[in-house]
């Protein structure tokens, strides 16, 4: 395995994980800064009212996109064993 291929799998590997991490953490980040707007607008300090929606929209992009990741991981590993006998040269 030369030192080229290794950092074309772990460079792969590291957008596939920042890709699942974006579609699941982003959701939740803009519903936060909504929510901390609302928060300032109404001042209103409760902190479960900042969580609460987040956990809710963090689920719901769990669930929406839950099979995209699972087939992107697949595809991922399945490309890794058809790639291990071009790697042992």
């Amino acid at each position: 395995m030369t030192p080229e291929s290794f950092v074309e799998i772990f460079q792969d590997a590291l957008m596939m994980v920042l890709l699942m991490v974006c579609a699941i953490v982003i959701p939740g980040l803009l519903i936060g800064l909504l929510v901390a707007v609302f928060q300032a607008a109404t001042s209103i300090n409760e902190q479960t009212l900042s969580f609460l929606p987040r956990l809710v929209v963090t689920l719901l992009a769990l669930m929406l996109f839950g099979h995209w990741m699972t087939q992107t991981l697949m595809e991922y590993f399945f490309g890794l064993i058809e790639r291990i006998p071009l790697l042992l040269y």
